[in-house]
């Protein structure tokens, strides 16, 4: 009975964590052309609300609340949302944590277009499909607008994108993403091969393509600064039952596959924009002075410091340490006076040992470790440093000795100088009353 009880218990706080999701399409149909990836998030433990992208009951928030803890936008061709839904509320929802998942085609809409901009992508202009004359699949109908994409144009990022060795080559159709190099903060999570360009199949090509080689990204992803996460897909096809369970061979010979990896690179992005993969959390934080067990009140200069911390990574719904060999501490006023990296102990601490500098003043212990696919992990703890009181200092330095023996040099020869002269004066007297 205890066990069932724990069971349920599980299942419940695992669905609890997942979160209510919030699915818009163009049409109901849409929910059986694409049934396995739904399927698979309801398995995961999402509670899925399907609506009509231009319902006007949609709402995503009541009374200052979120109804929702993600939102998937499969519904490319929209022009506007319905309720009191728009591109301004979905960005609030962004930075307020929310993560939304999003996919076009080539007659992606301008309200996705808009959505997009604001997430740092550029989609390419209504009607432009990605073109490869190589890498095309032999089910293409003539415009080589279906492509086979090899696992090798993936991120090289596996938390995102789970390991790229083993996963067959994937289908897509759709139109192409630009994003800007620039933008730390946005993924190219698949791209094109070097002989893709995006354009419109049916015009003549009379001016340089919006997307040309790698730079056509197929799949973009983001995390903003607050660790919200939003990826936007150009082929809604990807994520379709069809592209799922589809053999792929190129046309023009090469690998091929029985089924193609769609389905898992699919299911692996969506665990990682719905922070399924990624996150970290700081459990705890310790510092204190070497052979001592709590913190002071204070910090001398030249003390002996411990510092330890220990970090969590969400994986399958629990929380586990988290392992790593880059991650690093700074001993920071204004500027890093301590650089150092952390070394984890037998007992899966991350702990570093460190002199403090011979400066006082006011000073953090930080962590910041940023790195792709992870969430921002930042731990700032403040302490204050202190000069030595006067009964600390040491009463003889040895680099002082030179000094000592000066002043003692001088009162001697002060001491001598008023004997002589006292002692010649009254020699003197003596020598003139006889």
């Amino acid at each position: 009975m205890k066990l069932i009880i724990l069971s349920l218990f599980s299942i419940f706080a695992t669905t609890f964590a997942q979160g209510p999701t919030l699915v818009l399409l163009d049409n109901q149909v849409i929910k059986e052309t694409h049934s396995i990836f739904f399927k698979s998030l309801q398995d995961r433990g999402y509670t899925l609300t399907f609506k009509i992208a231009d319902d006007a009951s949609l709402v995503l928030s009541r009374y200052g609340e979120y109804l929702y803890k993600n939102l998937i936008i499969f519904a490319p061709t929209v022009e506007e949302f319905g309720g009191n839904l728009n591109v301004e509320i979905i960005t609030q929802f962004v930075d307020e944590g929310g993560n939304v998942l999003v996919a076009g085609s080539s007659v992606t809409g301008d309200v996705l277009r808009e959505l997009a901009s604001e997430c740092g992508f550029e989609v390419d202009d209504e009607g432009a499909f990605v073109i490869d004359h190589l890498n095309y699949d032999i089910t293409d109908e003539g415009q080589h607008t279906k492509l086979v994409v090899s696992s090798e144009n993936l991120i090289d990022a596996p938390v995102i994108v789970g390991p790229k060795k083993g996963i067959a080559p994937m289908l897509y159709q759709g139109t192409g993403i630009l994003t800007d190099v620039e933008n730390p903060l946005v993924l190219p999570l698949l791209t094109a091969d070097s002989t893709a360009y995006s354009f419109n199949p049916d015009q003549p090509i009379k001016e340089y393509p919006h997307a040309v080689g790698r730079d056509t990204v197929l799949i973009a992803g983001l995390q903003a600064r607050n660790n919200a996460r939003v990826v936007f897909s150009g082929s809604l096809a990807f994520f379709s039952d069809e592209f799922f369970t589809a053999a792929t061979q190129k046309a023009q010979g090469g690998e091929s596959s029985m089924k193609s990896g769609n389905e898992d690179v699919a299911i692996t992005i969506s665990q990682w924009v719905f922070k399924e993969h990624g996150q970290l959390r700081v459990r705890s934080v310790k510092h204190h002075k070497e052979g001592e067990k709590e913190a002071p009140k204070d910090y001398t200069i030249m003390d002996d410091v411990v510092y330890t911390i220990e970090i969590d990574i969400l994986e399958k719904g629990q929380w586990k340490p988290f392992t790593a060999k880059d991650i690093q501490l700074e001993f920071v006023r204004i500027d890093p006076f301590v650089r150092t990296t952390l070394k984890r102990n037998p007992s899966g601490q991350y702990e570093a040992k460190f002199k403090i500098p011979d400066v006082y003043g006011v000073y953090q212990f930080k962590v910041d470790y940023d790195r792709v696919g992870y969430t921002r992990l930042f731990s700032t703890t403040q302490v204050s440093v202190r000069p030595l009181q006067h009964t600390q200092y040491e009463r003889f330095i040895t680099s002082a000795y030179p000094y000592y023996t000066g002043a003692f040099s001088m009162m001697l020869g002060v001491f001598v100088f008023s004997f002589v002269f006292l002692h010649l004066k009254d020699d003197d007297k003596k020598s003139k009353s006889e």
